[in-house]
C-alpha cells in the first residue's frame, strides 16, 4: 500500500494527477486529497475509487501552515506512512507591475504563501514520514519559474522561489533516498489562469496567455507522474522551455522577446 498526498487536488493538473494514479495503483493506493472545496474533492476522490484506490478528502488552504501541518497529521494518522507528496496547489497572476496600485498589493504575498509557503510547509511537516519510506517530493513550479515572463512577475517570483528551495533541498536529501522532482509545465489546458489575479486583486476572468497550442491536462498529469515513478530531477515539458533555458545563459534578449510573444496583444506593455 502506497500513501499519496496531492494537494490542489480539486480541479486540473491535480485532479486529473489523482484519477491517473488510482488507475495505475488501484487498490494498492491511498490517495489523500487536498484543496479548499470540499465538493469538488469529494467528487475526484469518487472518480479514483471507480479504480479500486482508497480516497481520503482533506479539505485544506495551503496559504494557511496549521492547515497544512494537519493535512499531513490526518494522512499519516489514517495510512500510518506517506509514501509521495506532490506540491501542486497553486494561484496564478497576470498584471504589470506598473498597473498594480500600493494598496492592490497584497495580493503579491498571497502569492507566494500559496504558491511558495504551502509547499514548504507541506513538505516540513511531510519529511519525517518520507525519509522514514524513502519516498519521492514532486513540486510543480512552470516554465515562468525558468524565465521571468511579463505581466507575470508576481507569479514567475513565485515560482522561481519555488524552484530554488527544491533543488537545494535535492541536493539535502540525496544522501537519504528522499527524490525530489521539479516539474515545469507549459501552457496547460485549465482554468487556472481565468481564476487568477488581475491587477486589483481580482480574479482575471481570463487568461493573458495565448492558450491555442495548451498541452492537455492528461498528457501533462502523465509526464508529471512518470518523472516521479523514475524520480526524475526534473520535468520540463516543453521542446521552448528545454530550449529556453539555455538561451537564457546565450541570447537572454532573444528569450524576453519569445516571453513577449506568448501574451496576447491587449495585455502586452507599451
Amino acid at each position: 500500500m502506497q500513501t499519496l498526498v496531492i494537494t490542489g487536488a480539486s480541479d486540473g493538473i491535480g485532479a486529473e494527477l489523482a484519477r491517473q494514479m488510482a488507475e495505475t495503483h488501484g487498490a494498492d493506493a491511498t490517495l489523500v486529497l487536498a484543496a479548499r472545496q470540499r465538493e469538488a474533492l469529494e467528487a475526484v476522490a469518487t472518480q479514483c475509487r471507480q479504480h479500486g484506490a482508497q480516497a481520503l478528502v482533506v479539505p485544506t488552504d495551503v496559504s494557511d501552515e496549521a492547515q497544512c501541518r494537519a493535512l499531513i497529521a490526518e494522512a499519516v494518522q489514517r495510512s500510518g506512512r506517506i509514501d509521495a507528496l506532490v506540491n501542486n496547489a497553486g494561484v496564478s497572476a497576470q498584471a504589470l507591475f506598473a498597473e498594480v496600485r500600493a494598496e492592490d498589493l497584497g495580493w503579491y504575498e498571497r502569492v507566494m504563501r500559496v504558491n511558495f509557503w504551502g509547499s514548504v510547509w507541506c513538505t516540513h511537516a511531510a519529511l519525517p514520514h518520507l525519509l522514514a519510506s524513502r519516498g519521492r517530493i514532486v513540486a510543480v513550479s512552470s516554465l515562468a519559474g525558468l524565465v521571468g515572463v511579463p505581466g507575470r512577475n508576481a507569479y514567475s517570483a513565485s515560482k522561481f522561489a519555488l524552484s530554488g528551495f527544491f533543488e537545494a533541498l535535492r541536493a539535502e536529501l540525496k544522501p537519504s533516498g528522499v527524490s525530489v522532482t521539479t516539474v515545469y509545465p507549459g501552457v496547460v489546458a485549465t482554468r487556472t489562469r481565468h481564476r487568477g489575479y488581475n491587477a486589483r486583486g481580482e480574479a482575471a476572468g481570463s487568461s493573458g496567455l495565448r492558450e491555442d497550442k495548451a498541452m492537455p491536462v492528461e498528457e501533462c498529469a502523465r509526464l508529471i507522474l512518470r518523472g516521479m515513478t523514475r524520480r526524475q530531477r526534473e520535468v520540463v515539458m516543453t521542446a521552448q522551455g528545454k530550449l529556453g533555458r539555455w538561451l537564457k545563459l546565450l541570447a537572454p534578449g532573444l528569450v524576453e522577446r519569445i516571453a513577449l510573444s506568448a501574451l496576447k496583444e491587449e495585455v502586452k506593455p507599451h
